[in-house]
């Protein structure tokens, strides 16, 4: 039997379900263990069905990467620029899903809104992943807004990013 193939898609409402089981386990595995406690636990709280409904269908972009009928990512940003959310599940990571996931969401925010330079607080875990996209740290270690240790960074699209999109 073939192996599915990756599909990537924009999210609707109806799969904030699914988009917040994947998220809240990755955060669960990978970022809770490096937080404060409380910080942890509203950001879970943020990634919950209802919150992540409520951003799809108030129009923040999330790109959803399916393996048949298995949500393996998801890229989420806001203002065509940020990246608020980005998660691939544990035992689909190193596959180059993270990849096609990023330039899928990099590419629809040059094409909609002509971006050039977009930015993201990585967390711990994920900072080699970031840097291996081009991203570039802005400044130091430091508490989000929303209590989330992070390291802000920048990546700023490259001609042949534009020419592509």
């Amino acid at each position: 039997m073939p192996s599915p193939t990756l599909r990537i898609r924009l999210g609707h409402p109806e799969d904030a379900r699914a988009a917040s089981s994947l998220a809240r386990r990755v955060v669960r595995r990978w970022i809770l263990p490096d937080q404060p406690h409380d910080a942890g636990q509203a950001l879970l709280q943020r990634l919950g069905t209802r919150a992540l409904r409520e951003r799809m269908q108030g129009g923040q972009r999330f790109h959803l990467a399916w393996l048949g009928e298995a949500l393996v990512g998801i890229a989420a940003m806001r203002d065509d620029s940020h990246l608020v959310h980005f998660f691939v599940g544990t035992r689909y990571q190193g596959r180059g899903i993270a990849r096609r996931l990023w330039q899928q969401a990099m590419e629809d925010a040059v094409r909609r809104a002509g971006t050039r330079r977009f930015t993201l607080n990585a967390t711990r875990c994920a900072l080699p992943v970031y840097r291996h996209f081009g991203f570039v740290a802005t400044g130091a270690e430091a508490l989000t807004p929303a209590g989330i240790r992070a390291t802000p960074m920048a990546f700023e699209t490259q001609p042949e990013h534009v020419a592509r999109a």
